[in-house]
C-alpha cells in the first residue's frame, strides 16, 4: 500500500484547487467533475469562451450535433466552480426541462426553472423567488426573460447563456420593445455566451446583430458595418470581416471532427407504416373534424380558440380511446356551463409546456384563456343550444367508446417484429421507442403490444408515471442505488433514470411521450416511431435527437403512420420530411432548415389554419403547396460553403489544434485524478484501495471510485470535486492543516511507474519548498504552486522534478535535523515567482493587445461611416457642378450651383463632425484602455505552505 505523508496532501489539495496560468489547468476541474465524454472540440469551444478575463462574451456556432449545450455547460460549471454563481439561462421554452436535466446529470449543476405559475406558487407558500439568490443557474423562457426585464436588470449577472441565439439575430431592425431589443439592452454589460447553429440565414447583418447582443459597440455602428462588409462579397472585405470575428465567434464543422477522427456520424433512415381506418374510424374523424371546424362551439370557448382546437387536433389524430375519454371530460363540463380547460386536455402530456411556447410566440391570449378559470363559463347561452350541443358530444363519445381496434395500432403489431428483426440484423439492439402525444393513447399501446408478442417487454414514460410497474421499477432502482450520488433527490428525475436504465437493460419498448422523454438520452437505441406527428418540426427533431445522437452506434430508423384516408395527414408527413428534411441523413439538413425557421409554434399555427379551413382533398393540396413554396429555404450550398469559410477555420488548422488539445486535456486529467486519489490515501488511512484498480476504494462502507461511467454503473460513488462530497471535505481539512517542517523519506520503489528525473535522484537528500503564489488581478485571479528544492551538495533541483517528487509515496521520519538553507531557498523561489509574474504578465499582455486592437477598429469603423457619407455627398456636388455647366438656363444653373454648394458644406460639416467625433472616440478610448490596464494590473500574493527536509531510497 501506498502511504503520503501531511505535507503531500496539503501540496495535493492545493494543486486540485489552483487555476493556474495553462488554460487547461484551468478547466482540470470542471472536466473531472463531468459525468460525459467530452471531446476535445468542446474542451477547445469551452476555453474559448473562458479564455480572456476582458471578453465581453462570445458566439458557439458549431454545427448541429457537435453538443453546444456540453460546450455551455462546462463554461458554466467553470464559473460555478469559481463560485461565480449569478448565472441566467435563456432558452425556448420547450428546451426549458432538458436543460435543466442535462446540467444536473452531467455536471450536478443545481438550476431552478422559472415562470409566471412557478413564480406565483412559491409566493403562494411563502418560499422567496430564487432570481438573483445564486442558489442555482436561474432557467427562463425567451417570453418570460422579457416580460421580467426590468428585475434582470437589477442582477449582476456572472454569465448570461442564449440558447438558440438565432432568434436574436435581427435585434438590429427590430423595434425597442421587441423581445429581442429589451432582452439585449436589460442585460447589457454582463458577460454573454450566445449558442446558435446558424447565425446567419440571410445576409450578414444578422451576424452584427447577434454581436451587438454580446457587445454594441464591436463594430461601431450599423451603417459602418453596412458600408465594410453588408453588401460586399469580395475577398478582402470577407477575410477583413473573418479576422474581425476570430476574438468572438468559433465555429466548428462536423466534417472538421470526422477527419480529426473524433466522431463517426450514423445516418437517419425514413420508413413509413401505412394504414386505413376502418368506416367507424373514419366517421368519428370526420364528425369530430367538421364539429372542430365550426365557429359557434360552445366546449372549445371564445377566446382560447386556436390553441384548444390544437390539442383537440392532437388528441383526434392520436386514437380513438384518447378522444373517447376526452370527450367524457367536454361532457362533463359543457353540462356544468363550463368550457374546457388545462385539465380536460391534460391527455396530451406536457400541455403547460405547449401553452408556454404559444406564449413565448406571441399568443398570450390563448394561452391565458386556457389557464383562467374565470373566462370558462359558458354565459348566457341559450339552454337548446347547450343541450344541442350536449348531445352531440354525447354521440360523438359513444361512436368512440364502439370502436374497440384502430387501424393504426393493428398497422403498429404488424410491421414491428420485422422492423426490430432488420435493427438487430445491423448489429442494433432489439429496441424501440414509440413517441405518442397522449397518455390515453399511451395505455392502448402498451395494452396492445403486452396482449400480442411483448408480454413484460414494454415500460412507459411520462409526466407522472402513477402506474404501478413504474412504481415498482422506480422502487427497485432507488434500493439498488440508495446511498450513491446516483439518487438526485428529484423524484421526477429519479422516476426518468430508472424508466431510461429499465429499457436500456431490460425491455424491449419504451413508449413515451414529449414531456415524458424531455432530456433523455437514448443512444442506445436506433429505431424511433412516431405513432403520432407533432406539427411542429422543432419538437419533432427534439424527438429523434433522442437517439440520434453523439454515441448513437448504427443508423437510426425513424418510422412515420400513413393514414391513406388522410390527406393533410400525408402532407403533413411531406412537409416535415421534403421541406424541412428531419427524416434522413447525417442530421439531414436539419440545422439549415430549423435554424431559419423563426418560430416552430408558427408553422403549427398554419397547419391548423389549413386543417380548419379546408373542406375537400383539393384545397388541402392547394394550401399545402401554396405553405410549401413560402418556406422557400432550399438549402443553398454556395451560401453555407461562404459561411462555414468565414465563420470556421481551415480544416488542418483546426484538425492540428484538436490533436493537441485531446493530448493536453488527457494529460492534465491524469495529473488531476492522480493528485485527488494521493491526495484519499493521505487524507482516509482507513480507505481500502483496490488492488486490481487504483482509481477505486471502499471507505466508509461504500465503494468510490473516479471514472464516473463504472461509478454510475456499479451504483458507486463518483469521487471527485465540487460536489461538496467527500473530496471536497479532505481537500479542505488538507488545505487547512499547519504544518511544521519535518523530516521525509520518499520511497521511489513504491512508486507505480516511471520519473526519469525523479529516479536519478535515489540515494541522495537535501531541502524542498513549496509556496503558494497568487496573481491577483481585478479581472481574474491566478493560483499557481512552485516548488524549490536543493540537494545537500548544493545543487538545485529542477521545479517540475521538485513537484514530481512530491508524488512519490513517503513517510515522514521525524522532526527537521540541519538548518535549511534559507538564503538558497529563498533566493531560488523569488526568481521563480518572478519568471512566474513574467509569464503572467505576457499572458494580460495579449489580452490588452487584443482590447487595443479591438478599440483601434471601433475608431476606423466610425470614419467608414463618415467617409461613406462625405464621398456619397462630393460626388453628388460635382455631379451637379458638372450639369449646371451644362445647362443653358442662367436660372437653372444658378440653382444647380446652390445645390452644390449646399452639398459640398453639408460634407464639410461632416468632415468636421468626424473630426469631433474621432476626437471623443480617442479620449473614450484612452480611458478604456486605462480602465483595461486596471483590471489588468498584477498583486502577487506569495505564502510558503511547508519546508521539509527529504530523502529518496
Amino acid at each position: 500500500m501506498s502511504f503520503y505523508t501531511p505535507h503531500q496532501a496539503k501540496y495535493f489539495a492545493f494543486f486540485l484547487t489552483r487555476d493556474g496560468l495553462d488554460e487547461t489547468e484551468g478547466l482540470t476541474q470542471s472536466l473531472s467533475s463531468a459525468r460525459v465524454d467530452l471531446n476535445p472540440h468542446q474542451v477547445d469551444a469551452a476555453m474559448f469562451a473562458l479564455r480572456s478575463p476582458l471578453s465581453k462574451g462570445v458566439l458557439l456556432a458549431d454545427e448541429v450535433g457537435l453538443g453546444k449545450t456540453i460546450e455551455a455547460a462546462l463554461v458554466l460549471s467553470q464559473r460555478w466552480w469559481e463560485r461565480q454563481r449569478q448565472l441566467l439561462l435563456i432558452v425556448p421554452a420547450s428546451l426549458r426541462k432538458q436543460w435543466a436535466t442535462e446540467l444536473r446529470e452531467k455536471f450536478s449543476l443545481p438550476s431552478v426553472i422559472l415562470d409566471a405559475k412557478r413564480v406565483k406558487d412559491l409566493s403562494k407558500a411563502g418560499k422567496p423567488n430564487p432570481l438573483g439568490r445564486g442558489e442555482g443557474i436561474v432557467i427562463l423562457s425567451y417570453e418570460y426573460a422579457a416580460r421580467i426585464a426590468d428585475q434582470l436588470r437589477g442582477i449582476a449577472w456572472n454569465l448570461v447563456v442564449f440558447d438558440e441565439a438565432h432568434k436574436l439575430r435581427n435585434v438590429y431592425r427590430a423595434t425597442e420593445t421587441s423581445r429581442a431589443a429589451v432582452l439585449r439592452d436589460a442585460l447589457a454589460g454582463r458577460q454573454k455566451l450566445l449558442l446558435t447553429a446558424t447565425p446567419l440565414q440571410n445576409n450578414l447583418m444578422e451576424l452584427y446583430g447577434l454581436v451587438t447582443v454580446i457587445d454594441d459597440t464591436y463594430f461601431g455602428s450599423e451603417q459602418a458595418f453596412r458600408a465594410e462588409f453588408g453588401g460586399r462579397e469580395d475577398r478582402t472585405s470577407q477575410a477583413l470581416l473573418a479576422r474581425r470575428l476570430e476574438p468572438i465567434c468559433k465555429r466548428t464543422l462536423r466534417r472538421q471532427v470526422q477527419k480529426a477522427g473524433l466522431i463517426n456520424y450514423t445516418n437517419r433512415l425514413a420508413k413509413t407504416f401505412d394504414f386505413t381506418p376502418d368506416k367507424l374510424e373514419t366517421d368519428l374523424y370526420e364528425h369530430m373534424s367538421r364539429y372542430l371546424q365550426r365557429d359557434d362551439t360552445l366546449a372549445v370557448g371564445k377566446n382560447g380558440r386556436h390553441l384548444v382546437t390544437l390539442v383537440l387536433r392532437k388528441i383526434l389524430g392520436s386514437s380513438s380511446f384518447a378522444v373517447a375519454a376526452t370527450l367524457d371530460k367536454m361532457v362533463t363540463r359543457l353540462e356544468r356551463k363550463l368550457s374546457v380547460n388545462e385539465e380536460a386536455l391534460n391527455d396530451i402530456d406536457g400541455l403547460e409546456e405547449t401553452a408556454e411556447e404559444w406564449r413565448e410566440e406571441g399568443q398570450a391570449t390563448e394561452t391565458e384563456a386556457l389557464e383562467d378559470e374565470m373566462d370558462d363559463a359558458v354565459e348566457d347561452t341559450d339552454p337548446k343550444l347547450l343541450q344541442a350541443e350536449i348531445d352531440e358530444l354525447k354521440r360523438y363519445r359513444e361512436l368512440a367508446g364502439s370502436i374497440q381496434t384502430n387501424a393504426k395500432g393493428k398497422a403498429l403489431l404488424d410491421s414491428l417484429p420485422n422492423v426490430l428483426d432488420e435493427i438487430v440484423a445491423k448489429n442494433g439492439q432489439r429496441k424501440a421507442v414509440i413517441f405518442t402525444e397522449s397518455v390515453r393513447t399511451q395505455s392502448y399501446l402498451r395494452e396492445l403490444l403486452e396482449a400480442h408478442g411483448f408480454t413484460g417487454q414494454t415500460v412507459v414514460l411520462n409526466g407522472s408515471n402513477a402506474d404501478k410497474d413504474s412504481s415498482a421499477i422506480y422502487k427497485a432502482w432507488l434500493e439498488r442505488h440508495r446511498g450513491t450520488d446516483v439518487v438526485s433527490g428529484s423524484k421526477t428525475a429519479d422516476m426518468k433514470a430508472a424508466i431510461v436504465d429499465a429499457f436500456r437493460d431490460d425491455r424491449t419498448i419504451l413508449i413515451a411521450t414529449e414531456s415524458g422523454a424531455e432530456g433523455i438520452n437514448l443512444q442506445f437505441c436506433s429505431l424511433l416511431i412516431n405513432y403520432d406527428l407533432p406539427w411542429n418540426p422543432q419538437r419533432v427533431e427534439q424527438r429523434i435527437g433522442r437517439c440520434h445522437r453523439y454515441g448513437q452506434k448504427i443508423d437510426v430508423t425513424v418510422i412515420n403512420f400513413m393514414n391513406r384516408k388522410n390527406q393533410a395527414e400525408a402532407r403533413i408527413v411531406q412537409l416535415l420530411d421534403q421541406k424541412f428534411k428531419l427524416f434522413e441523413g447525417v442530421f439531414g439538413s436539419s440545422d439549415e432548415v430549423l435554424g431559419a425557421i423563426e418560430s416552430g409554434v408558427d408553422i403549427e399555427r398554419r397547419i391548423l389554419d389549413i386543417v380548419q379551413s379546408c373542406r375537400n382533398n383539393d384545397q388541402i393540396n392547394a394550401a399545402f403547396d401554396a405553405l410549401q413554396r413560402e418556406f422557400a429555404f432550399e438549402i443553398d450550398e454556395a451560401k453555407t460553403a461562404a459561411r462555414n469559410k468565414l465563420l470556421a477555420e481551415m480544416d488542418d488548422k483546426v484538425i492540428s489544434r484538436l490533436h493537441l488539445r485531446k493530448d493536453a486535456v488527457a494529460s492534465s486529467l491524469d495529473e488531476f485524478k492522480r493528485a485527488l486519489l494521493s491526495l484519499a490515501r493521505a487524507e482516509l488511512p482507513d480507505a481500502r484501495f483496490h488492488a486490481d484498480h487504483v482509481e477505486r476504494f471502499d471507505y466508509e462502507g461504500k465503494t468510490y471510485s473516479s471514472e464516473w461511467p463504472e461509478a454510475d454503473a456499479r451504483g458507486w460513488q463518483f469521487f471527485r470535486l465540487a460536489d461538496e462530497g467527500l473530496a471536497d471535505q479532505i481537500v479542505a481539512v488538507a488545505k487547512a492543516r499547519e504544518l511544521d517542517a519535518a523530516e521525509i523519506r520518499f520511497d521511489y520503489s513504491a512508486y507505480a511507474g516511471n520519473l526519469g528525473d525523479v529516479a536519478p535522484l535515489r540515494g541522495n537528500s537535501g531541502w524542498l519548498r513549496v509556496a503558494r503564489l497568487k496573481l491577483i488581478t481585478p479581472a481574474r485571479t491566478f493560483d499557481e504552486l512552485i516548488c524549490v528544492a536543493f540537494t545537500d551538495d548544493g545543487t538545485a533541483v529542477h521545479a517540475e522534478t521538485a513537484g514530481r517528487m512530491l508524488t512519490v509515496p513517503a513517510t515522514v521520519i521525524g522532526a527537521t535535523v540541519g538548518i535549511a538553507p534559507e538564503t538558497d531557498l529563498t533566493k531560488v523561489l523569488e526568481a521563480s515567482r518572478t519568471e512566474v509574474v513574467g509569464r503572467a504578465q505576457q499572458r494580460l499582455g495579449e489580452f490588452l493587445n487584443e482590447e487595443e486592437e479591438r478599440l483601434d477598429s471601433w475608431r476606423d469603423d466610425a470614419r467608414v461611416s463618415y467617409d461613406q457619407q462625405i464621398k456619397a455627398l462630393t460626388k453628388e456636388a460635382n455631379e451637379k457642378k458638372k450639369l449646371a455647366r451644362a445647362v443653358q438656363s442662367l436660372q437653372e444653373k444658378v440653382e444647380l450651383q446652390r445645390e452644390a454648394s449646399g452639398l459640398k458644406r453639408h460634407a464639410d460639416d461632416l468632415q468636421h463632425q468626424l473630426y469631433n467625433r474621432l476626437k471623443e472616440i480617442d479620449d473614450e478610448r484612452e480611458r478604456m484602455l486605462d480602465e483595461i490596464a486596471d483590471k489588468l494590473g498584477l498583486t502577487p500574493e506569495m505564502t510558503v505552505l511547508f519546508t521539509i527536509r527529504w530523502s529518496i531510497a
